[in-house]
């Protein structure tokens, strides 16, 4: 049972027991990639970008942009750990001005703990941490008693 959980947990985290990391086509697919979303107005029949989501050559995004028919709404850009997990957010508004950014914090496992957004000047702003519970398989009967 023990080891159900522990692998209900790994699975959460997107981690393996393996030593090496299993290839993910999709990042495999997204190296170096810059994916255009485009909105078309079927009224106007004008297309209008929407969304900008760039990757690094790891398969990892990197950046993100939304725009309306004005221009840029937001945009954030992160930064990885080590570990390949998302270390850093940094948020932007639409001037391109540091809105606030986080720091996201994970355990040996590799599941995220804590996240504290911070002001631009440094100053925490809000501490969210994390919670997992596995649940018992509620399909499970207690043994009879004989």
């Amino acid at each position: 049972m023990k080891k159900i959980i522990l692998l209900s947990i790994l699975a959460l985290a997107g981690l393996s027991l393996s030593a090496q990391e299993p290839l993910d086509p999709q990042k495999s697919a997204r190296k170096n990639m810059v994916l255009k979303e485009w909105n078309l107005d079927v009224r106007t029949n004008k297309t209008v970008l929407d969304h900008v989501t760039t990757y690094n050559e790891l398969g990892k995004k990197v950046e993100e942009i939304e725009y309306n028919s004005l221009g840029q709404l937001w945009r954030k850009r992160f930064e990885h750990n080590a570990m390949g997990k998302v270390s850093k957010e940094y948020i932007y508004d639409h001037r391109n001005v540091l809105v606030n950014y986080k720091i996201f914090e994970y355990n040996e496992l590799g599941i995220r703990t804590k996240t504290t957004t911070y002001y631009p000047n440094g100053k925490a702003k809000t501490i969210k941490t994390y919670e997992y519970t596995v649940r018992e398989d509620s399909q499970e009967k207690p043994a009879k008693k004989k």
